[in-house]
């Protein structure tokens, strides 16, 4: 093996940037710690030596103190100090203490009145070097809180660094012969092993050529490079196929409404998308490997997961989500096979609208069922009567047929409104109409409830009205307005109220109220009051004529305009309906 050739020079510098790095650390650490270990050693005999001198101290006069401090700095071969409660400087070894400033703030002072002892190692501005310092807390003449301090020049701590780094680069330059011989050994047989390796890399990419898009060199290694080229290509292109499906795969999923969670066998999240984080209530994305219980506190879905994962069978079941505010979902689940370890998929659709919609038409068909089974059989019965004989029944005869012309008309009112939900249905919300004045409306419908309002003994009260003007239906606003003034008429006692106040709001809206003191509705069913056919008193919704799609109507117009119902309701003390509606918007140049 050449001394010369690249392979050679590329181990040894391999060989010795380790050497090199290793001992620079070295050298960094073991300054350190012989620099740690000088200055441990000169605290413990500082404070031996502090600890000896204190009882001495205390008993030293005043005006003895300075010579007292310069006989034991010399006798110690250290700086003594003598320091107040206060922090003045009573005597110091080394320097006159009437030119040396409060020593209250040296750390090593502070730490001594907190604990008794205290050390620092630090520059000293009076002589301008640094000391380690100890100081020991002790009552001077009868009079606590005064310090001792002692302290001594780290000029050990130089030589001792300078020994070891000695040492070091000695042991640099044995690395380096050492290092060199290594490199010669290991490349000598390094030939064979490149050998080897290109004829693996050959069979793994196989055998067609590519040109290198760069110059690898004439060595072994360029050699090595040209083939692992070939297989980099490859596995490049490989590589790009399956990115390309990884993203694909992902941005449908991601784009997905239903919810989508892949879990190990050991229940932990292993991919979700962006649906599934949503009605979890948690952040996107959700950590590879999160336990499925961290992220969805419900057991349901776990459950459903452990059985696919025990049976390796597709299942499907629905289930409620406390996280998404309790929302129903059809959950489609399935086993995942892999070559090491199994999983199972679970994909979530919210059927909640689904179920409510087939819940209201359900209600929709039985209700319609029964409210015409109702007139239609009095209807047929009362005919059937007339027909076995009635009719020549003078006295009764009569009465037989205005009961058939009662339940006529009822079945009439029923067949108006359902044309007119059907056909506020059949469109989306508009705000676009006419200009509807909100006082001429409730005028006009205040006008038509009135006879009925005198013949039941109850009371219309007209409050706060002010001129308002919507876009929309007059003949709709004034429907809805009816629906509510008549409702609260026919649930109404004798004597009772019907308060009606129009306000403009914040917003550019305006309030229409229609309060009454009635018989009220149970909070209950305060939720459920503008679904059609839906009565709280079915008896009396029957007695005083009432279909049960009044509410719905009102409900389906004032959206139609942009607005929104609310009510508030107490059993025994009435209720109060509030339509708030969007007031129209001024022309261009009309101010």
């Amino acid at each position: 093996m050449n001394v010369r050739s690249p392979i050679f020079r590329k181990l040894l510098l391999s060989a010795f940037l380790p050497a090199a790095v290793t001992l620079a650390v070295l050298d960094f650490y073991l300054t350190r710690f012989i620099a740690q270990q000088q200055v441990e050693n000169a605290e413990q005999r500082l404070s031996l030596q502090a600890r000896l001198l204190v009882s001495e101290a205390a008993r030293v006069a005043p005006d003895q103190l300075q010579s007292w401090a310069a006989s034991m700095g010399s006798r110690t071969e250290t700086r003594v100090t003598v320091i107040d409660s206060r922090g003045v400087v009573l005597a110091d070894s080394e320097h006159d203490p009437e030119t040396m400033e409060n020593h209250a703030s040296r750390p090593e002072v502070i730490e001594a009145r907190r604990r008794g002892l205290g050390a620092s190692l630090r520059h000293s501005r009076t002589l301008n070097r640094d000391l380690c310092y100890v100081a020991v807390a002790f009552a001077y003449r009868g009079a606590p809180g005064s310090i001792l301090r002692l302290a001594v020049p780290l000029r050990d701590l130089d030589r001792a660094i300078a020994e070891v780094r000695r040492r070091v680069i000695g042991a640099s330059l044995l690395a380096a012969v050492l290092a060199l011989f290594i490199a010669y050994l290991f490349a000598r047989s390094f030939t064979a092993r490149i050998t080897r390796l290109r004829a693996f890399a050959d069979a793994l990419a196989g055998a067609r050529l590519a040109p290198l898009p760069f110059n690898a060199g004439d060595d072994e290694l360029g050699s090595l490079a040209r083939s692992l080229d070939r297989t980099a290509r490859e596995l490049n292109r490989l590589i790009e196929r399956l990115s390309f499906e990884s993203a694909r795969n992902e941005a449908i999923l991601s784009s997905m409404v239903e919810g989508v969670v892949a879990v190990d066998s050991q229940l932990r999240v292993i991919f979700s998308n962006r649906a599934f984080a949503r009605l979890a209530a948690h952040g996107h994305p959700i950590p590879t490997g999160m336990p499925l219980l961290e992220v969805v506190r419900d057991s349901n879905l776990q459950d459903v997961l452990r059985d696919v994962l025990e049976s390796q069978q597709s299942s499907r079941r629905k289930l409620q989500l406390p996280a998404a505010a309790g929302r129903l979902f059809e959950v489609q689940t399935a086993p995942l096979v892999g070559p090491a370890e199994r999983g199972a998929l679970a994909i979530l659709h919210d059927v909640t609208e689904l179920e409510r919609l087939e819940r209201v038409r359900k209600d929709f068909v039985a209700n319609v069922s029964h409210e015409l089974r109702t007139p239609l059989t009095a209807i047929q019965g009362y005919a059937e009567t007339l027909l076995e004989g009635a009719l020549e029944d003078r006295e009764n005869n009569r009465r037989f047929v205005e009961v058939i012309r009662s339940h006529a008309a009822r079945l009439n009112h029923i067949a108006s409104d359902l044309l007119i939900l059907s056909e506020l249905e059949s469109g989306p919300a508009s705000r676009e109409g006419e200009a509807v004045s909100v006082r001429a409306a409730l005028e006009a419908a205040l006008e038509s409830v009135q006879p009925e309002a005198e013949q039941r003994g109850v009371k219309l009260v007209r409050g706060v009205v002010e001129e308002a003007e919507i876009s929309g239906s007059r003949m709709r606003l004034e429907q809805a307005l009816v629906n509510l003034l008549n409702n609260g008429v026919k649930f109404n006692r004798a004597g009772g109220e019907v308060r009606v106040e129009v306000r403009r709001t914040a917003g550019e809206r305006v309030t229409i109220s229609v309060s009454d003191t009635g018989i009220g509705i149970p909070s209950e069913d305060l939720q459920r009051i503008f679904e059609r056919f839906y009565r709280v008193d079915k008896a009396r919704s029957r007695e005083v004529g009432g279909t049960g799609l009044g509410l719905s109507i009102v409900k389906h117009v004032v959206e139609r305009m942009g607005g929104a119902v609310t009510v508030e309701s107490e059993m025994g003390r009435g209720s109060t309906f509030r339509m708030v509606l969007p007031l129209r918007a001024p022309l261009d140049g009309i101010g």
